[in-house]
């Protein structure tokens, strides 16, 4: 998920400024010790070969630096390092002298390239900021691969142990101490920056580290979704809610589907109809397969409902489109196709391993339990 897509104006964001000014710029740091084996300042390697996209700009240098595998403990392997990708946009840069800001973006749940090529909103900002721009890239995601490889780094309990937001933030904090360092920037004040995922960890990053951080902004960041905080089923009524600003009738439709599913589901061959009528790449073993597709097809439009597509307005067009004389799961299917557009299949479609699937699974399973409910 990329929140920061939306334009400056449009962001929701949480903003936390410490309480000196923000032109205050003079303020002397000191750092205390980070890991067992403090801040690894050695010479980085310059990846000359970029991120293998010709659309990238030139202004975009990739750095690898020596991190800690373990910040918290001080066991033999605790001192394990390994490679943490970072990159430096210079082009709109005050300079050292300039007490001009750094701001930082943190990785999440993927590797680093898709997001410098489709993130704007640090370079919108640089410009009339003049501030340095770092990238920073999400251990055990994209090239930030401890133990060597992938399927080491996933291989059991005790090496997945390290992957954490915890210490996320820790290895965040230590490439920027380094790369102000480097740059001789120890006075620029640091912005850090997420979306999601990535904002919640900008916000605990300047609960956890202000002396480092001046301020966060933490876009589309769930960081009430803990500790009942917020009402499990908050998500899916503001869901329910854009659907039914868009269309009345389209949101009665798609209620009185799920009872439908049931119905056509108790019928003899039921699941091979419903199998045919949603044209599925497989035959459905179970309803819930087909449930669980719309409902994250619901749940991704609302989510993502912006212009130009306005991804509500297309699940809605078909299904108050649908020919006369359609019943609801027809009409439902005319949403699927509307959305989806034209396909030889659907629901149960063969599926990439990605690395974010792979990763968020661990993450979502061992620390961020973010458990999403609906009602009727």
């Amino acid at each position: 998920m990329n929140p920061l897509l939306f334009p400056s104006y449009l962001l929701f964001f949480l903003l936390t400024f410490s309480a000196s000014s923000a032109s205050e710029t003079e303020f002397k740091i000191k750092i205390p010790r980070l890991s067992p084996t403090g801040a690894g300042l050695t010479v980085d390697e310059l990846q000359t070969s970029s991120l293998s996209s010709s659309s990238l700009s030139a202004d975009y240098k990739t750095f690898y630096f020596t991190q800690t595998l373990d910040h918290f403990n001080y066991r033999p392997e605790s001192y394990t390092t390994f490679k943490q990708r970072y990159v430096i946009n210079s082009k709109y840069w005050g300079g050292s002298k300039s007490n001009a800001p750094i701001f930082v973006y943190f990785g999440a749940e993927a590797p680093l390239d898709g997001d410098l090529r489709i993130i704007g909103f640090l370079s919108d900002n640089a410009i009339q900021f003049k501030a340095l721009l770092l990238y920073i890239e999400h251990r055990y995601y994209g090239k930030s691969i401890p133990f060597g490889s992938r399927k080491e780094a996933l291989k059991n309990p005790s090496t997945l142990g390290y992957f954490n937001s915890a210490q996320a933030i820790a290895d965040y904090a230590a490439v920027i101490l380094h790369v102000k360092k480097k740059l001789k920037a120890e006075k620029a004040p640091v912005i850090v920056i997420g979306g999601s995922y990535g904002g919640m960890l900008a916000s605990w990053f300047r609960l956890k580290y202000p002396h480092i951080a001046l301020g966060a902004l933490a876009s589309s960041a769930p960081i009430l979704y803990f500790d009942d905080i917020t009402p499990q089923n908050g998500y899916y009524s503001i869901a329910t809610k854009d659907f039914r600003e868009v269309s009345e009738n389209c949101y009665q439709i798609i209620r009185k589907s799920w009872s439908e599913i049931d119905k056509v589901t108790a019928r003899h061959n039921g699941l091979s109809t419903l199998s045919k009528k949603f044209r599925t790449c497989k035959p459905l073993k179970e309803s819930s397969e087909l449930k669980d597709y719309l409902d994250s097809m619901y749940s991704v439009a609302a989510q993502y409902n912006r212009p130009p597509k306005y991804p509500v307005t297309q699940v809605c067009a078909g299904i108050d489109g649908a020919p006369v004389g359609s019943n609801i799961l027809d009409k439902i299917f005319a949403g699927v196709v509307s959305y989806r557009g034209n396909k030889s299949c659907y629901v149960n479609e063969p599926q990439n391993v990605s690395e974010t699937s792979v990763g968020w699974r661990w993450q979502t399973c061992s620390e961020m339990v973010i458990i999403i409910g609906r009602n009727n």
